[in-house]
């Protein structure tokens, strides 16, 4: 879920309760708040806490409501994610640590360290090499999911299908549901072993998201494939640069005033615009 800002540039938490049950109102099964796409790197980590405590106030049991706590630092990612368990949160989503690049010894440290902290709290890695300049291997996947109880999900962003089905191969559907991070690969990587879809393009089609599982889950491909088809021009619109730049500016079409994104990122160019409008309208999108 994108973060909504006010015009002076601070957390509009009022919009964000509204945005949550609309979200949850049109097929959203989840809440992932302050990831990439609700812009973690500019919030602070008070501003993180009270959208935690204000969005699963407004949705209750209605839906899960992850909290983005991961970090580089362990030290702040362990903390953060004590405190979402603490606020009553159904789990949380734990990024590759980045920039600093720690190998594979050091993510089995690093996610053990936060899982054993929250022993009994949900927890769904998150492997995205192109933001992280790491890739969390298969393998040590299968070695946090074997000694770690409490890891239960991947949202896998690497694009990569043969790494996602190698990962498939070693740890059961029973014990880790896989995520597709990137909407453009969901169907592919359904057909590998993915339950679904952490997503962008849900905050203007998410019910469309919901049919297109649902109806590859029922066996129904052709269904699914045709929905799949009908969305990719979407899912190219909405990276048209950096996320989430076109998807703040596309919920503004649609007639929700989220704001623009903090510095360094900026607002949507006109080109951005020229690439949204007319997709936005071919699927009726705009407000």
């Amino acid at each position: 879920m994108v973060t909504p800002f006010a015009p002076n540039g601070e957390v509009d938490y009022a919009l964000a309760e509204r945005l949550a049950l609309h979200l949850v109102a049109k097929g959203s099964d989840g809440l992932v708040l302050a990831g990439t796409t609700g812009e973690s790197p500019t919030l602070t980590w008070e501003e993180e806490y009270e959208l935690f405590r204000v969005v699963k106030r407004a949705v209750g049991n209605q839906a899960k409501i992850l909290a983005g706590t991961g970090a580089n630092s362990t030290r702040e990612a362990v903390a953060a994610t004590v405190k979402a368990a603490d606020l009553g949160l159904d789990g949380s989503l734990q990024v590759v640590p980045y920039y600093n690049k720690p190998p594979q010894a050091g993510l089995l440290a690093h996610f053990r360290s936060i899982a054993q902290a929250v022993p009994d709290f949900p927890l769904m890695l998150y492997n995205i090499p192109g933001r992280t300049g790491v890739n969390l291997w298969p393998e040590t996947v299968a070695q946090l999911v074997a000694s770690e109880g409490n890891i239960l999900a991947i949202k896998e962003a690497s694009g990569n299908l043969e790494q996602v089905a190698h990962l498939r191969q070693l740890v059961p559907s029973a014990r880790l549901d896989i995520y597709s991070g990137d909407d453009g690969l969901t169907l592919p990587l359904l057909a590998v072993g993915a339950v679904g879809v952490v997503s962008v393009a849900s905050h203007l089609v998410g019910e469309r998201l919901q049919k297109m599982v649902q109806a590859f889950r029922q066996g129904q491909p052709e269904i699914a494939g045709g929905l799949y088809n009908e969305m990719v021009p979407l899912y190219k619109a909405l990276f048209a640069t950096t996320n989430p730049i076109p998807v703040k500016r596309a919920l503004e079409l649609a007639g929700w005033p989220v704001g623009v994104p903090r510095l360094p990122l900026v607002a949507a160019s006109p080109e951005v615009d020229q690439i949204l409008r007319p997709v936005m309208q071919d699927l009726h999108l705009l407000a």
